[in-house]
């Protein structure tokens, strides 16, 4: 049984709330791991082997070079913008240290994988800020992703349709998909494959291409909810993460 090692980023975040109870104000603290809808159904398949790093730890402990980031087989990016990936926790020297960015880029051209999940600091974003149109990232996507705010947000639901019910990511895996609350919307480039659609026209829901060596997965809706609230929820979960993982570490 060949393993694969995945290094999963994102999905957490610290809370802060107010409470006003008529004049008192109780301020609560917390932190969300929404992390776990993807590590817990992933247990079932022991040759995938899942590393996370929760967003306020990926200044420091992300990877600083290849030789690290070597060490997986695929980056599944999901709810972490690309200003956390290039900032360093100290930013005021020249070098912070070496572009983590274009690193990913060439990683990948050189036999990595690369999946990113969608989400309102994916793609470009919640008002731009997952931010990655433009960067080394999006080079080796198969997608390319608009300049603007890029969320789809479909409080209706938006029903998925499978273009190539064969191909090995999807493989298998019965009608209906589980409808979504949103997704980013992107432009599938020269050369990529479109799995399946979503929202009822020709958007993108899965996306895959070879760059390079390596290979590469745009999954725009969310691996967690809020738009991905039925989708954690379906039985085929795990069994679709399982296959892209393993479709996209093929050597």
């Amino acid at each position: 049984m060949t393993r694969r090692k995945v290094l999963f980023v994102g999905e957490t975040w610290n809370v802060t709330r107010i409470h006003t109870k008529g004049f008192d104000v109780v301020e609560l603290g917390g932190f969300e791991d929404y992390s776990v809808y993807f590590k817990d159904p992933m247990r079932q398949f022991p040759e995938i082997e899942i590393t996370h790093i929760p967003n306020h730890l990926v200044a420091s402990a992300f990877p600083r070079g290849p030789a690290e980031l070597a060490h997986y087989d695929l980056l599944l990016i999901s709810d972490c913008g690309r200003n956390t990936l290039t900032m360093y926790p100290n930013m005021f020297q020249v070098p912070m240290g070496p572009d983590r960015v274009a690193m990913i880029a060439e990683w990948v051209r050189q036999g990595g994988a690369l999946v990113m999940a969608g989400g309102w600091v994916d793609f470009q974003g919640f008002q731009g800020k997952g931010n990655y149109h433009g960067s080394a990232i999006e080079e080796v996507l198969p997608v390319n992703i608009l300049p603007v705010d890029d969320r789809v947000e479909t409080t209706q639901g938006a029903a998925v349709r499978v273009l190539l019910p064969d191909h090995p990511v999807v493989g298998g895996i019965a009608d209906p998909w589980p409808s979504f609350l949103g997704y980013q919307r992107v432009l599938p480039k020269q050369g990529a494959t479109v799995v399946a659609s979503i929202g009822g026209g020709a958007d993108p829901l899965i996306a895959v291409w070879q760059a390079g060596r390596g290979r590469a997965m745009a999954f725009t809706s969310d691996l967690a909810p809020h738009w991905g609230t039925d989708f954690v929820k379906w039985p085929a979960y795990g069994r679709f993460w399982s296959q892209a993982i393993q479709w996209l570490t093929e050597r």
